[in-house]
């Protein structure tokens, strides 16, 4: 009896783009909803990017190759909307719009339709059509200012934050809140989910802190932002690193006793002024030993120390490994569905969309007749 997952029997449109929506549509489909890709052809897609040969975005997901430009391609993609419960589209604003298929002319066919648009500075502001990525949102939104040391330049932290967490992420809980909401009126609606919005709401927390005085005017020298000696990342022998997060005394404590360190030889542990001497003693001691070293060391203790694993190490820490925390789909590794729901999991799906687009099938499936679908691959509006 195959699996029940939370999002059985949802069917979504994800128009082809490069990263947010694929991740937004694998979220989707890993809580069991029946996400169909349409490509739009000429290298839009994640999958025609030459960024990956195997991708996990696309696993557990159909695709279809549409031309939109043209009106039967376009026709197709409207006798799929009144089918669907959710369309999600990364363009810019307007692009859906030139090709009869924005937001009014969807929810018109079918008024129960949700509408994702993400993109990265939102559907209205001066900067709505402009080009940008994901350094450029965190940039603008206040997040990127906090990933840098002291006197140094900030540093991306890869493109987790707006691409991931503020876009993907953030517009597939747009999606559910939506469906929740439809299922009291009955209606569809529109979600504006801006990667700049997104990243901006992350960092509510650090709003609040400086709003209350608890942020310095120079990011480095703060509690959490590397300028404490208790919250850092230290280097250790060989060329390796471990996180320190011991931040509550009593974790503190427990991160002297195993550094070897009398608490009556260092100053008292929010003595601000002491943090960058701090800092050093704790690094000189940290490079006595190796990364593995050190963890053995911190092994069961309460002292907030975790050696920092590549990629590469991460399925095979034990912990992790006891979680499932990567699973392999069709031979390739990648983090298991989160949250774990106990009665209802996510599952990461089995099945790669494949070079062939899934056109013939979806195209059934719209009642379209094998003429047409042939008529259709002929004039070479579906792949």
């Amino acid at each position: 009896m195959k699996s029940r997952r939370p999002l059985d029997g949802i069917r979504v449109i994800e128009m082809a783009g490069l990263v947010p929506t694929p991740y937004c549509g694998m979220i989707l489909s890993d809580f069991g909803a029946d996400v169909v890709l349409v490509d739009r052809g000429g290298g839009a897609g994640v999958e025609n990017s030459g960024l990956m040969a195997e991708n996990p975005f696309e696993y557990g997901k159909k695709r279809i190759r549409v031309d939109l430009k043209r009106k039967e391609g376009a026709d197709i993609l409207r006798r799929m909307i009144p089918h669907y419960d959710v369309l999600i589209e990364p363009y810019r604003p307007g692009v859906m719009e030139s090709l009869g298929l924005g937001p009014d002319e969807a929810l018109a066919i079918n008024p129960r339709l949700i509408y994702g648009r993400l993109t990265g500075w939102g559907q209205k502001g001066v900067l709505a059509r402009s080009a940008g990525h994901d350094m450029n949102y965190i940039a603008l939104s206040g997040a990127l200012s906090l990933f840098r040391r002291k006197g140094e330049r900030p540093v991306p932290p890869c493109n987790i934050l707006a691409d991931m967490a503020g876009g993907g992420m953030l517009c597939a809980m747009g999606v559910l809140l939506a469906l929740i909401e439809r299922n009291k009126s009955g209606k569809g609606q529109v979600i504006d989910a801006a990667m700049l919005d997104g990243a901006c709401y992350l960092c509510t927390f650090f709003y609040g802190l400086l709003g209350n005085g608890l942020i310095g005017p120079e990011i480095g020298t703060n509690l959490l932002d590397g300028g404490a000696p208790f919250f850092q990342v230290y280097e250790t022998k060989d060329g390796r690193y471990m996180a320190v997060g011991a931040m509550e005394p009593k974790f503190y404590t427990q991160l002297l006793e195993g550094l070897g360190i009398d608490p009556s030889s260092v100053p008292q542990q929010y003595d601000a002024q002491a943090w960058p001497e701090m800092i050093h003693r704790f690094a000189k001691v940290f490079k006595g030993k190796t990364r593995d070293e050190w963890a053995d060391v911190f092994s069961g203790k309460d002292a907030c120390v975790t050696p920092i694993l590549d990629l590469s190490e991460v399925g095979e820490h034990p912990h992790n490994r006891e979680r499932d925390l990567l699973v392999s789909v069709c031979g390739l590794l990648r983090p298991a569905p989160a949250p774990r729901l106990s009665r209802t999991p996510g599952i990461a799906a089995g099945t790669r969309t494949g070079k062939d687009p899934d056109s013939r099938e979806v195209l059934r499936t719209l009642g379209y007749s094998d003429e047409e679908v042939m008529a259709l691959q002929d004039q070479g509006i579906i792949g």
